[in-house]
């Protein structure tokens, strides 16, 4: 299939051929589905390769269904090595993003007193982990200060606590899960590689939203899901895992049959790949729909989808940002399309329920999923709306109608 651009007059970018790309998305007949950064849409040749695997698995038996479908098996790891600039070598397949962020963490050997250099806008499950480690291995946990100008974590300063602390691991989530802001990943890479610091990059937001270049990044661990913005089946994911951690001998704490060799009695050898970061079982109709989702990616292409999926969020923050009782809590200069806000007289259940009976697909978000970011924009909870490259900007404009509408109520 061939995606076509057209031109728009209202932004002067290009657009992508929307109308082929919702005959492609069943959904976009029954939703304004502004929830991607939960759960994309998903294409219907993501979902014809799952269910034309089920029914072979059917007909002729699991591990035979995936015997003739190695092909296509392989290139789940193809296709997301081209995504993302690595080798297929490099690429290990997981359940989902924080099981292959578990993954990771567990082939870091921490001792009491190694530590955990972060930043304040860490995903929740990461900071938990973190916290976790602390616990369990008496790892020191240091949050890195956001600048003072709202665009995310403080670069120098962070490069600053390398120098002096010395960290086990540096991590970094490039779009967490409660706002826009877009992490400078890249700028907080070139200074791991000069100080030569281990490297954990969460791209779960980032991943099919932006162009995203492991090799551009600096990092030595990205991981990212399936389901969001790369519009895969849900329980997917990938660990890209660095030829120097593979030289170096990482490997996760408990490793099984598929990753390594049980060589003598007494003995067993890790796989020279990422696959040391796999078991051996595998949901392959999931790794399937996986494969198709990233290949149905590169065909609309990286670059057309990163400049429009943002331009969608940003004519949306546009149409909220003078709505009376309307406060948008999204930072940096770029953000993502990951839209943010927080409502005057509504509690929050109540209010998504009202975007719900609407037909728009949103997420909250509450305190507990960003303590530090939260406590700073002293608000307990917001609603997340996150716009794709298949929506248009109709919906946006009806959405946002929506919003004034309610916000002249209280619940």
């Amino acid at each position: 299939m061939e995606i076509q651009n057209s031109a728009s007059a209202s932004t002067a970018e290009p657009l992508l051929d929307l109308t082929a790309l919702r005959a492609d998305t069943p959904g976009c007949d029954a939703v304004i589905h502004f929830n991607n950064a939960g759960c994309g849409l998903t294409p219907r040749p993501v979902l014809d390769a799952m269910v034309a695997h089920l029914n072979l698995e059917a007909a002729i038996g699991g591990y035979e269904a995936a015997a003739a479908r190695a092909a296509e098996i392989a290139d789940f790891h193809a296709s997301i090595a081209e995504l993302v600039n690595t080798r297929p070598e490099n690429i290990a397949f997981a359940g989902s993003a924080t099981h292959a962020y578990s993954k990771a963490l567990s082939a870091i050997d921490f001792r009491p007193g190694d530590v955990v250099l972060t930043t304040r806008n860490d995903f929740i499950s990461n900071q938990i982990a973190f916290l976790a480690l602390r616990r369990r291995h008496g790892v020191e946990i240091v949050h890195a200060p956001d600048h003072p100008d709202g665009s995310g974590v403080d670069v120098e300063a962070m490069a600053a606590l390398m120098r002096a602390r010395r960290p086990r691991l540096v991590a970094a989530t490039h779009v967490p899960t409660n706002s826009g802001l877009v992490q400078p990943v890249a700028e907080i890479g070139r200074h791991c590689r000069e100080l030569d610091l281990l490297y954990l990059v969460d791209a779960c937001q980032s991943v099919g939203q932006y162009e995203i270049d492991v090799e551009l990044i600096g990092c030595d661990l990205l991981t990212a899901t399936c389901r969001k913005f790369l519009r895969g089946p849900r329980g997917s994911g990938f660990l890209y895992v660095s030829d120097r951690v593979l030289r170096a001998g990482y490997e996760p704490l408990f490793i099984d049959m598929y990753g390594a060799r049980w060589t003598a009695p007494g003995e067993y050898r890790p796989v020279d790949t990422a696959a040391r970061f796999e078991e051996w079982e595998f949901p392959y109709a999931t790794v399937l729909g996986c494969a198709a989702a990233v290949r149905y990616a590169l065909r609309v292409g990286p670059g057309p989808i990163a400049r429009r999926t943002p331009a969608l969020a940003g004519r949306l923050r546009e149409r909220l940002a003078d709505l009376p009782g309307v406060r948008l809590l999204d930072r940096g200069p770029a953000p993502a399309a990951l839209v943010t806000f927080g409502i005057d007289g509504w509690r929050a259940r109540p209010f998504k329920a009202a975007l719900d009976a609407r037909g728009i697909n949103s997420a909250l978000s509450y305190r507990e999923f960003a303590q530090f970011d939260f406590a700073d924009k002293d608000v307990e909870w917001c609603l997340r709306l996150s716009p794709h490259y298949y929506n248009t900007e109709d919906e946006v404009d009806t959405v946002a109608a929506a919003v004034a509408e309610l916000a002249g109520g209280s619940r």
